[in-house]
């Protein structure tokens, strides 16, 4: 089983938000690493700053926030998958086409779908309702 997220869960786990408790009790309850992307963490490290900037959090949490993700790497609880931009691109172009009339499904959020499913991801974490329905036609299983 391999598990896979979007930004919003990782910055519900770092940040500090509404479904912050939801984030912490899976990781507890799952007890296994969750893969990432290096859009994941292009996209986390930018939200985290952008909060800090609108002042969302607080003037020096952001880059606190930041090393306690990449302790998380470190300790091997997210491991960072590298992934092809081009076939994950492909992926995602062929997403969109088969679902975005239908469903309006944003750009990063099917970019995130499309690099777990490159990842060989099992399981896909999100709390955006939209991208849920878009990660359940790609075949992913949602535990959220």
């Amino acid at each position: 089983m391999v598990t896979a997220t979007d930004t919003s869960f990782l910055f519900s786990l770092y940040g500090n938000d509404s479904n912050t408790p939801h984030a912490a009790a899976w990781c507890q309850r799952a007890a296994r690493s969750i893969v990432i992307s290096q859009l994941n963490r292009f996209e986390l490290i930018n939200s985290l700053r952008f909060a800090e900037f609108r002042q969302t959090l607080k003037s020096g949490e952001a880059a606190a926030l930041m090393q306690l993700f990449h302790q998380a790497i470190t300790a091997g609880r997210l491991i960072e998958a590298t992934c092809n931009l081009a076939d994950v691109l492909t992926e995602a172009t062929r997403l969109s086409a088969a679902h975005t009339l239908s469903g309006g499904h944003r750009g990063f959020d099917i970019l995130h779908v499309a690099a777990a499913r490159i990842m060989g991801a099992t399981h896909f974490l999100t709390f955006d309702a939209n991208q849920k329905r878009l990660a359940s036609a790609a075949g992913l299983k949602l535990p959220l």
